[in-house]
């Protein structure tokens, strides 16, 4: 089983050692990709289909039938934003396809409160090695593979 992630934004592809958060940078949640969005206010879509498990305005995670859960954290440091800026189009518990939208954000916004508005988008709970087709750099648009997970 192979389970492949999609880019939540549209933007370039980074290594996560970019992130400037060690939290993120060091993979202590786990390995992934970043991606620098470009552009305004757009939409950040679900990685892989499966069901939200986690929802904040700034994150979101999204757990697999098949087990593997993937994080998407919208900027750094954005949870002080406290949601301003942010629009939820749907809720903890719900089924989600690849693709479909999740927030609605504008990365230029954030960069003007003085935060990155660079994505983590990381396997939870997942080893690096698992990791293969890691796509750290480039353009990407949203739905593009960042990665996938093996069984």
């Amino acid at each position: 089983m192979t389970l492949e992630v999609g880019s939540p934004v549209g933007g370039l592809a980074a290594p996560i050692a970019e992130v400037p958060d060690p939290v993120f940078s060091q993979a202590m949640v786990g390995p992934g990709v970043a991606v620098k969005p470009e552009g305004g206010s757009g939409d950040a879509v679900a990685p892989i289909a499966g069901t939200v498990a986690t929802l904040h305005p700034h994150a979101f995670v999204v757990a697999s039938p098949e087990g593997p859960a993937v994080l998407v954290h919208l900027g750094i440091d954005t949870v002080k934003l406290k949601g301003e800026g942010f629009t939820l189009h749907v809720a903890k518990g719900d089924q989600v396809a690849a693709g479909q939208p999740i927030v609605t954000w504008n990365p230029t916004e954030v960069e003007s409160h003085g935060y990155s508005s660079i994505c983590p988008v990381v396997a939870l709970d997942i080893a690096a090695d698992r990791l293969a087709d890691l796509r750290e750099d480039g353009q990407v648009d949203a739905g593009d593979p960042l990665f996938s997970i093996s069984a």
